[in-house]
């Protein structure tokens, strides 16, 4: 697995990384705990170095990766998410300085370590000043408590407030062959400030595997069950886009999916993608991503390809829509 380096200030990982998220939260239950563990561990022997995880995806999540990394914890970099009441996503956010510096003891426990590698802001609280937010992070770094700054989400105004603060190591947003909009102020402000960018979702939450269509039915506490995008008409519209992906997916003997991460990764080199999954095989093919490379006349050809196609539906219901930084 070849490495990159997030941005100007952040730590060197691998190019694909793992995103735990799914684990236990959101798309239905939660993994048996041993499955889990050995998911995460049989990453790291394929050469994952970067696991991301957060407070909102609930204790076990952070614990599961806690006890799976033990062996091996100086060789990888953990990042975890502050920013939610109570560490509940529906509860609406708190970045109170005191309410990150409990999170921060917390995710330590959990994560059985001594520090957090990549500490995010999970999304911007219009209660709390930016740079009292980053304030308290850079306190907690100079504590050794946490290595490096990140935010998700956040849009151009409060990166820059933030960053003025404590250099922000990496911004993680979702970004994929479906959702673009990163590329208009984003990206360019990233490699302005020399900040590293990761996308989450970076396979659509799994649409851009080609394995999902408008029959797929959902388990009950699966959110995609709420995502306008997700829906049967919506699916059935988006569908252009996977065929796109499966005509090229043929050509390069190759998965829909592979070439969805191959276009991230090749669009800068300070992008580190974490697709997360809960079996083997999709992790093994996520990996197969590392070696697709896409030429010049690739990317022109998907890029004309996706300036006709119209993708369907919002991103997130309208509820959630409300929380996104501008």
């Amino acid at each position: 697995m070849q490495t990159r380096t997030l941005g100007k200030y952040g730590p060197a990982v691998s190019a694909l990384g793992f995103g735990c998220m799914g684990l236990s939260f959101g798309y239905g239950p939660a993994v048996d705990h041993r499955h889990g563990i050995a998911l995460i561990r049989e990453a790291y022997e394929r050469g994952i170095t970067f696991f991301d995880t957060a407070e909102a995806y609930g204790a076990l999540n952070e614990e599961m990766l806690g006890e799976a990394v033990a062996p091996f914890r100086d060789r990888v970099v953990l990042a975890t998410k502050f920013g939610f009441k109570n560490g509940d996503s529906k509860s609406g956010m708190d970045s109170r300085p005191e309410r990150i510096r409990a999170v921060a003891e917390t995710s330590l426990k959990h994560l059985r370590t001594d520090r957090i590698d990549l500490f995010y802001q999970h999304r911007v609280d219009p209660d709390v000043p930016m740079e009292d937010m980053a304030g308290t992070v850079k306190d907690l770094i100079a504590e050794g408590k946490v290595r490096h700054f990140g935010l998700s989400e956040a849009g151009v105004e409060s990166i820059r407030r933030a960053h003025a603060v404590q250099p922000v190591a990496a911004l993680q947003s979702e970004y994929s062959l479906w959702w673009r909009e990163p590329q208009k102020a984003i990206l360019p402000l990233c490699e302005e400030l020399g900040i590293g960018f990761v996308p989450f979702s970076p396979l659509g939450k799994g649409f851009l595997t080609g394995k999902i269509d408008e029959n797929t039915a959902f388990d009950k506490d699966d959110f995609r069950n709420i995502v306008p995008r997700f829906s049967p008409e919506a699916r059935k519209a988006n569908q252009a886009l996977v065929d796109l992906l499966g005509r090229i997916a043929g050509e390069r003997q190759a998965t829909p999916a592979q070439i969805a991460l191959a276009w991230l990764l090749a669009q800068k080199p300070w992008i580190v993608p974490i697709p997360g999954t809960t079996r083997l095989h999709r992790l093994e093919e996520n990996l197969g991503a590392g070696n697709v490379e896409l030429a010049p006349q690739d990317l022109e050809r998907i890029d004309t390809a996706l300036a006709r196609i119209v993708i369907e539906g919002d991103r997130y219901p309208a509820h959630l829509q409300q929380r996104i930084d501008r």
